[in-house]
């Protein structure tokens, strides 16, 4: 006979009583002792599947950043961020982006937006800059991709993000974002397709 949970049930009982306690009690009152006795685990046990709170709310996208980072450089950017964002469910992310204000996040969302627009924005530079691409262009094409990435998450959020197609909105603003793809042979900006 086992004991505990078994370790997937585990991260989701934690992040779903995560999010029940930030919409009671708002992020701020809500400790990581009074989340793991919600999930029925022990304190030591919550650090197996988060570093902190906050961690929580961006797992799911934090893992799917640091494969981009480890792959890159990469030969096509969009392509990534499209396989980057391939399959990412609706989890607590998506519910805290629509409920911010009820659960006091709005700042921390804010904050945590920038950190993984930057890791995604430094991710598509390397790949440019190992391209061909001068330093300056790369970084202005990096940060607009990232930036597509996050604007894309919020509105697939917003939409229902068991509803909406995340695919699509991401299409979309890279389709926007492509304009400041610099073209590394010539040093011009690629025409928009």
């Amino acid at each position: 006979m086992t004991t505990g949970r078994p370790r997937a049930s585990s991260r989701e009982v934690l992040s779903e009583a995560a999010c029940e306690l930030f919409l009671e009690r708002g992020f701020d009152a809500t400790s990581i002792t009074d989340i793991s006795a919600r999930a029925g685990v022990s304190r030591s046990s919550f650090f197996n599947y988060f570093e902190s709170k906050e961690a929580i709310l961006w797992s799911s996208l934090d893992g799917r950043i640091e494969t981009l980072r480890a792959e890159t450089p990469v030969v096509d950017a969009a392509a990534a961020l499209m396989d980057m964002c391939r399959d990412l469910q609706p989890d607590s992310l998506a519910l805290a982006l629509v409920n911010a204000h009820a659960m006091g996040l709005v700042d921390e969302l804010e904050r945590g937006a920038a950190v993984r627009s930057a890791r995604i924005a430094a991710a598509v530079s390397t790949s440019l800059v190992a391209a061909g691409a001068d330093p300056v262009s790369a970084a202005i094409c990096g940060a607009a991709h990232a930036g597509a990435v996050m604007v894309s998450i919020e509105r697939w959020a917003r939409a229902g993000a068991g509803r909406a197609s995340l695919s699509d909105e991401l299409a979309h603003a890279l389709a926007v974002a492509a304009v400041t793809l610099p073209d590394a042979r010539a040093g011009k900006q690629l025409p928009l397709d």
